[in-house]
């Protein structure tokens, strides 16, 4: 289908002025609206404004300029049906060719935190209604609304000497159905979050793609991360510094170490370091500087670090990332890193530097997962315990050192697999047991893990991230010396296990609190 005639209408103006300097030079006849018309104009452009062909002057504040037949009669009249050609022609209808829309910035607007009028007036009417238009009759119209694909069309008409092929006006079409599609999702989700409905009777998740992976879970799958929402995505912004491309692997890792790492912020508890292995931690630390809590981290499993992701919530400073390099990590991530950080991390294909502009934030977003053909959605876990919420229910009360890693240790298990267990003394995190199918087996892995380690767990406390069904996982925890256990309670066998907890001398507390996570 050879282009004649284009409508061009854009909120974004990259690249505008270039394609319609190509479109001229073709032979292309030029309508546009408002702004576009005048930037097309400042630069000598011979443009007919949308007024002239409608005569109709643009009303009601813009809101009312390309709705008219002459318009959208000239994008949706098929070429090759008589009655259609027929109307046309008596009508006075001229047949658009391609259309160029992009749409308000709605995303953008709301993002900058827009009072409800200016969020209302953001929502695009006429070029939604100009998009689907043309990409309904796609076999005879072009449609654009992507200043990243215009090149791709400057390349087909040149290859076509001023035509476009079925394939490329299909697969244009399907774009723009994607744009519009994510507009409406965005114009939904505001106004749904306006009226403080969190599960809507149908949810709509859009994304634009942030970045093409190496490869998924395994090299032989394939994988793309997208940003979804107008908020920041739930790695937040995060900017690579040098090394190889991420994968799959490495992002959900990221993921889930920035997010262990957010639980510890910088001015109230010191320098934190997590480091995650498969989506878990495998070592956490405070300590009395970034070096400090990096070598208490590590000591807890080194073994299974190895391959890991680290996240610290202070920048990175020479010493510690030094010490990184010391075995193979996969990524780092900080708020930000010395100039002799970056120099010693640089030129390495690992580990990748990942510059985290802001703690994780759900913005009162879902957290979305695939369950066979369908989705799981929930709330973000942002529950944060404090001491007040803590309530002993042994003989022995808790003293102050305990309490701290109580809390500490509970923070930590949140974002361990369940079942999930971890030992923890002085800040640091002596074991680790994830994901295992009874509590029992995870108690007794992080402890096991702890001696592999040469951390013995006497005088230490031990975190569950739910309830203890039984006695056993209590006692396994009594046996290697802990002396102190948080856990939410709530079993049909709470007194059995507070009895378990007298009888060995250990100070219990229960939050009323649980944190599965599968």
């Amino acid at each position: 289908m050879t282009i004649r005639r284009a409508l061009l209408s854009v909120t974004d103006k990259t690249g505008l002025v270039d394609l319609a300097r190509f479109l001229d030079s073709r032979g292309v006849e030029l309508i546009s609206t408002g702004g576009t018309a005048a930037a097309l104009a400042a630069e000598g452009l011979p443009v007919t404004p949308v007024s002239e062909i409608t005569g109709f002057p643009e009303i009601l504040d813009g809101r009312v300029k390309t709705l008219h037949p002459a318009i959208h009669g000239g994008i949706l009249g098929c070429r090759d049906a008589a009655d259609h050609i027929r109307e046309m022609s008596e009508h006075g209808i001229r047949g658009i060719d391609l259309v160029v829309v992009n749409l308000y910035a709605f995303e953008d607007v709301v993002a900058r935190g827009a009072d409800w009028s200016g969020t209302i007036e953001a929502i695009d009417i006429g070029g939604v209604a100009l998009l689907r238009a043309a990409a309904k009759n796609h076999a005879f119209v072009t449609v654009m609304t992507d200043p990243e694909d215009y090149p791709h069309l400057v390349d087909e008409m040149e290859q076509g000497d001023g035509a476009t092929s079925g394939d490329f006006r299909l697969r244009m079409a399907g774009i723009a159905y994607q744009m519009t599609a994510a507009y409406d999702t965005a114009v939904a989700t505001r106004f749904l979050g306006e009226s403080n409905e969190t599960f809507p009777r149908r949810l709509t998740v859009s994304g634009r793609l942030d970045r093409r992976l190496r490869y998924g879970e395994n090299p032989h799958q394939a994988a793309a991360y997208y940003h979804v929402g107008s908020r920041p995505p739930r790695v937040t912004p995060l900017r690579q510094d040098g090394g190889k491309d991420l994968s799959y692997n490495n992002l959900s890792d990221a993921d889930a170490a920035l997010e262990a790492v957010a639980e510890f912020d910088p001015d109230r508890d010191g320098p934190a370091v997590v480091i995650v292995k498969h989506t878990n931690p495998c070592g956490v630390a405070l300590g009395d500087s970034l070096i400090d809590a990096y070598r208490k981290a590590l000591a807890c499993d080194s073994l299974s670090a190895f391959g890991g992701v680290v996240a610290a919530n202070q920048p990175l400073d020479q010493e510690t990332a030094q010490a990184i390099t010391g075995i193979f990590t996969e990524v780092v991530i900080a708020p930000g890193a010395s100039d002799a950080a970056r120099g010693i991390l640089e030129g390495r294909k690992n580990p990748r530097l990942l510059l985290a502009d802001g703690p994780p934030t759900d913005g009162g977003s879902l957290v979305i997962r695939s369950a066979g053909s369908g989705l799981l959605a929930q709330s973000a876990d942002r529950y944060h315990l404090t001491a007040d919420d803590m309530k002993v229910v042994t003989r022995r009360r808790p003293d102050a050192g305990e309490l701290d890693d109580m809390l500490f240790a509970f923070r930590v298990v949140k974002h361990v697999r369940s079942n999930a267990i971890v030992y923890a003394r002085n800040g640091q995190t002596l074991g680790i047991g994830a994901g295992q199918m009874s509590r029992v087996d995870s108690a007794m892995i992080a402890r096991q893990k702890a001696g592999r380690s040469g951390l013995a767990i006497t005088g230490s406390v031990v975190a569950s991230d739910a309830f203890f069904p039984f006695a056993d996982g209590l006692l396994e925890a009594a046996e290697g010396g802990a002396t102190a256990v948080i856990q939410p309670g709530g079993s049909v066998r709470d007194e059995e296990v507070i009895a378990a907890a007298d009888a060995h001398d250990m100070a219990m507390v229960m939050t009323g609190v649980r944190h599965f996570r599968h």
